[in-house]
């Protein structure tokens, strides 16, 4: 890794600091853990990309880097914990007396999902929900492989029909996904698999409202 040269930067990262922690940033103070790392890096890449602020408590207050063994831990964290590996970019502040904050920006990934591979060798994708790193429904998760290999509706059959308009009645609250068979009449696996040529098309979304998973029409 070469070196970091840090660039004057503390009425920058001030303004970032007030914004607080929100969709696109999240504050890390402890680099320790490069899994732990990878949950945010797996999170923005899966959603609208965004940055991490290291050397920054959950509160806003900067305590700066110990060293350049966090940037270290943070290219660990997108090269040998994200699956497939990640590029960030990262840039250092000074922000006075000496002390240094990190800009992690991580860009929004073109082919998702962007796994993260736990401690335990278990891979999980996350998914940035407001300021929450939230692991994503296995639904939405195979509704983006099917993007990725291209596998869109190719056929409208009756179930996505039957499916389609179930959700355009549930309005912006959407419907369970949990629910989604037992309300077709379907089976579970023929259920699921209309949900995942919906989304995978682009006509229905899975989202994390109010602490649950629902499937609705996507908002324009």
């Amino acid at each position: 890794m070469k070196d970091i040269r840090a660039i004057k930067g503390r009425f920058y990262i001030q303004r970032l600091i007030d914004e607080g922690e929100h969709e696109h940033q999240d504050f890390k103070f402890a680099i320790s853990d490069a899994p732990k790392i990878a949950h945010s890096i797996s999170a923005f890449a899966n959603a609208d990309g965004g940055r991490l602020l290291v050397g920054v408590k959950d509160n806003g207050h900067i305590a700066g880097v110990r060293s350049e063994e966090d940037a270290y831990v943070v290219e660990q964290a997108a090269q040998m914990c994200c699956v497939p590996p990640q590029p960030v970019a990262i840039d250092a502040f000074n922000v006075g007396q000496g002390v240094v904050v990190l800009r992690v920006t991580i860009e929004k990934s073109h082919r998702r999902p962007v796994y993260c591979r736990e401690a335990d060798g278990r891979l999980k994708a996350y998914f940035r929900v407001k300021d929450e790193n939230i692991v994503a429904h296995p639904l939405m998760v195979r509704a983006w492989e099917a993007t990725a290999a291209g596998c869109g509706l190719s056929l409208f059959s009756d179930s996505d029909a039957t499916l389609l308009e179930l959700v355009r009645n549930a309005g912006e609250s959407g419907l369970e996904p949990d629910s989604v068979a037992s309300a077709m009449h379907l089976s579970r696996a023929t259920a699921e698999e209309s949900v995942v040529r919906l989304c995978s098309s682009g006509l229905a979304e899975i989202a994390y409202l109010s602490g649950a998973f629902v499937l609705r029409i996507p908002l324009v």
